[in-house]
């Protein structure tokens, strides 16, 4: 993608970005995932809490392994020059939550049962829409601004930063 104040810049901040969306997302996404599937109580939400850690690990390695790479390869073939920053994000955004919703679907629910199963591929198209809805939404409207948010604040004091020395 090209330069912009709202996205990172370099790996560090490429690192600070995937580190706020990723703690954002799994900790909104898999609680309301865990919610929908087995029912709101502060029971499931504690049982939750216990496989966020993993959860969160898994999300990292699936986004820099697989999704980045992967969605790097698509966009190009969708984006032309003239399409502005929000329509890069917006599809980026579905894409990389593509990706990632049919992953974790397959791979939360063995994370979440503890066991690998066929279990979520028998159930995968009841699933996976509702899956890819709340993390799409969450994406979108929270952890993307957010980080986006956080970067375009950082450059701001680094050009402040850079004006004043």
């Amino acid at each position: 993608m090209y330069k912009e104040d709202r996205l990172p810049q370099n790996a560090k901040e490429g690192i600070l970005f995937l580190l706020i969306i990723s703690i954002i997302s799994v900790n909104t996404i898999a609680p309301i995932i865990m919610g929908l599937e087995r029912g709101f109580s502060l029971e499931n939400y504690f049982e939750t809490l216990k496989i966020i850690p993993f959860m969160w690990v898994i999300v990292v390695l699936l986004v820099r392994l697989v999704a980045g790479p992967l969605v790097g390869k698509i966009m190009p073939k969708f984006v032309g020059q003239t399409d502005g920053f929000n329509a890069r994000i917006l599809l980026n955004t579905l894409l990389n939550v593509t990706v990632l919703s049919v992953l974790l679907t397959i791979i939360g629910t063995w994370v979440g049962t503890r066991q690998i199963s066929i279990q979520p591929f028998q159930n995968f198209l009841h699933i996976w829409p509702r899956n890819f809805g709340v993390a799409f939404w969450i994406e979108l409207l929270i952890a993307q601004p957010i980080a986006r948010f956080a970067m375009k604040k950082l450059h701001a004091r680094q050009k402040a930063e850079n004006a004043n020395s």
